[in-house]
């Protein structure tokens, strides 16, 4: 996809995700949010502060699988996912990683909604 499209794609998701959550247009940090807390399994409820970085660092970690930087290694006691980085991650500009990252999270709600 082309930046234009990947840009295009990003906002028909914003508004959707607006529109279903009643809740003015998400940015970057929301949505990895809530595929954090999609992934985690466990419905929506009260998360700490330490615990909505968990959870973003669960959806940053879920959306790199896709590029085989990461590999879930499992779930701990309390069933929150743990993965492994298997390959270093390159140094991406920050358009790079903003495409990237948009593309990513697009292509996940896609296949998950």
């Amino acid at each position: 996809m082309t930046p234009a499209e990947i840009n295009q794609n990003w906002k028909k998701l914003q508004a959707r995700i607006a529109h279903d959550f009643g809740m003015d247009e998400p940015d970057m940090k929301v949505m990895l949010f809530l595929i954090g807390v999609q992934e985690l399994g466990k419905g929506p409820r009260k998360f700490s502060k330490r615990q909505k970085e968990e959870l973003m660092h669960i959806a940053n970690c879920r959306l790199f699988s896709e590029m085989g930087f990461y590999e879930l290694e499992g779930l701990d006691q309390d069933g929150w996912p743990h993965w492994r980085l298997v390959k270093p991650i390159p140094n991406y500009t920050l358009l790079e990683q903003e495409l990237i990252m948009k593309s990513l999270i697009v292509n996940y709600f896609q296949e998950n909604a």
